[in-house]
């Protein structure tokens, strides 16, 4: 936390906020771009497992949410098992 307060200052920003109970799931694949419902997709899976997405950043061929690092295992498979169905 500390080397952030130095950037705070820096920028001159009022605060900054640090969350180390946090994870990041991504789904990626350069063929996304052109299967569009790829991140529905995902996020149904997160949504019927009951699991809050806090962020989401995409690209051409990622995107990934952060969710809380308690729902970690269940995010991985939920999406797992909403992309390889019969795995």
């Amino acid at each position: 936390m500390e080397i952030l307060r130095t950037y705070v200052e820096t920028i001159g920003a009022a605060d900054a906020v640090y969350d180390g109970n946090v994870s990041k799931v991504s789904v990626v694949g350069a063929g996304m771009e052109t299967h569009p419902g790829t991140a529905s997709k995902m996020f149904e899976a997160l949504y019927e497992s009951n699991i809050n997405i806090q962020m989401i950043s995409t690209s051409e061929i990622k995107i990934s949410v952060i969710i809380d690092a308690e729902n970690a295992d269940r995010a991985v498979s939920a999406v797992h098992k909403a992309f390889i169905p019969n795995d």
